[in-house]
């Protein structure tokens, strides 16, 4: 059986976020796996599972903050706002045209800003989710919300050719809240110009306090058959706990109360913080009245 763990994963352009933890239930002999933030099939990059009692770690994880490299195509429009969608409107770009407003429509995109999440994203419409109606080809309205871009830069403009058209190709760095559409950003930064806009490629670089060096597995492995094994190195629970929760070691006696779920007279710094024993992370407490009190018991 698996060991309660988190796997970091550095997912692959082409396949779901669903079929990662498909291949890592393969992988790791057990069905229980999970992830946590959701990648667009398109994009690549930092994937957070939760492994046996590890799932029950996801939901707690301060994964509020991610990082991005991305390239944003000017010139072209498209039905998703990336590149899996069908051209809609190709005026084209040029470096010249862009230049001027270029600064302008970036700052205007930095900050606390109201964004129109994509047609396509999994915000789900009166219990369906909005790329189903899309799919279907229903009008689909989503209502603006309120996001954080705490950087939006650009490293690299160029001009380039697609379809026969003059465009240009800016690669940029975002880090935001979550719930920000770097698609969106991609398709307003465009139409601010005048000239449209959608996304070409997309890399997350970090989510929470997790980044690319913690990946220990590359899901462009490929499928597996059942037996069949591979070094996926996940992390064990009491080694992730410090990257993500304040952690405070407790005695043998405190731990056998946890493995009960009882509180503890022991003052804990947050909600929640991580309780470890003899290299075993064994629950998550936060501060009660008298002292602290279980969230997650994971022993």
């Amino acid at each position: 059986m698996a060991q309660p763990a988190l796997l970091v994963v550095d997912k692959p352009s082409g396949i779901t976020s669903h079929q990662v933890v498909a291949r890592a239930r393969r992988a790791l002999g057990t069905k229980k796996v999970g992830h946590a933030g959701t990648l667009d099939p398109m994009a690549t990059g930092v994937l957070v599972l939760g492994v046996e009692k590890g799932t029950r770690l996801l939901g707690h994880l301060l994964l509020t903050t991610k990082s991005y490299a991305a390239t944003i195509r000017l010139g072209q429009a498209t039905t998703t706002d990336d590149a899996e969608g069908e051209v809609t409107d190709a005026v084209g770009a040029t470096l010249a045209g862009v230049g001027a407003g270029l600064r302008a429509g970036v700052d205007a995109l930095t900050g606390t800003i109201s964004q129109v999440p994509s047609t396509v994203s999994a915000i789900k419409v009166n219990g369906q989710r909005a790329y189903a109606l899309a799919r279907k080809g229903e009008d689909v309205e989503l209502a603006a919300r309120q996001v954080t871009v705490s950087r939006f830069e650009v490293l690299d403009v160029r001009q380039t050719r697609a379809d026969s058209l003059d465009v240009v190709d800016l690669d940029v760095v975002v880090d935001c809240s979550s719930g920000t559409y770097i698609r969106a950003l991609a398709r307003d930064l465009g139409a601010s110009l005048g000239v449209g806009g959608h996304l070409t490629a997309l890399r997350r670089t970090r989510v929470g306090p997790f980044g690319l060096e913690h990946a220990t597995w590359d899901a462009e492995l490929p499928s597996l058959e059942p037996g069949e094994l591979f070094d996926t190195h996940p992390y064990p629970l009491a080694q992730i706990a410090p990257l993500a929760f304040d952690t405070v070691e407790v005695d043998a006696a405190s731990a056998r109360d946890i493995g009960y779920g009882r509180s503890l007279p022991l003052t804990v710094p947050a909600d929640p913080t991580a309780l470890v024993h003899d290299g075993r992370l064994l629950a998550l407490y936060r501060p009660s009245a008298h002292g602290s009190e279980p969230v997650a018991v994971l022993m």
